[in-house]
């Protein structure tokens, strides 16, 4: 099994948003994984929602990076092989705060969306900011249990409600490992 790392530079801009999405639309498409398969289109959702909450709700650059276990199937073809980890790493200390949206509300939502589509998710402080992350497993589906949100290990905050039946989970302690933040970021060069 490899283990495909994809990594995106993302600025402060709402614009990001949907370049994030056609990054990761091309990214999924070279790993295997078909844009109309509902992996796909799940992933797609889930990393608008955090790049969506990176951008509008810190006002700083962040960085997006996918996390693809794949494995060479029938006839040669590359396949999912395991849980896919999406995680949005950004300059901001405060924490995530998940809200409920009411009625005709136009925000709010994003947080809840992340918690019913991952089979976990959560974020973890770190050296010059935050990174939150979740996970999807590539087996078929289950109805959810339902997802907790709150202190976790170590003194994270996790969403660690997983689905029963699903693979093995990356979990917390699987990260990108790369920096934060590269040093062009932090100083406000984009591009």
């Amino acid at each position: 099994m490899q283990v495909l790392q994809e990594q995106l530079e993302i600025g402060p801009d709402p614009t990001e948003v949907a370049r994030a999405r056609r990054w990761a639309r091309s990214r999924l498409a070279g790993a295997g994984v078909d844009a109309d398969e509902s992996l796909a289109e799940t992933l797609i959702l889930l990393i608008s929602e955090l790049v969506t909450n990176a951008v509008v709700h810190t006002g700083c650059p962040a960085v997006l990076c996918m996390l693809l276990p794949r494995q060479r199937g029938q006839g040669g073809q590359y396949g999912p092989a395991g849980p896919v980890r999406v995680e949005v790493a950004d300059a901001s200390s405060r924490p995530p705060h998940r809200r409920q949206a009411e009625g005709e509300d136009t925000n709010g939502r994003g947080l809840e969306l992340v918690s019913g589509l991952a089979d976990r998710w959560g974020w973890e402080r770190e050296a010059g900011g935050k990174r939150v992350w979740c996970e999807l497993d590539t087996t078929p589906r289950t109805p959810a249990t339902g997802h907790e949100f709150g202190p976790g290990a170590s003194g994270r905050t996790t969403g660690m409600g997983a689905r029963p039946g699903m693979g093995q989970a990356l979990g917390p302690d699987v990260s990108c490992g790369a920096p934060l933040l590269p040093e062009a970021l932090r100083l406000g060069a984009f591009g």
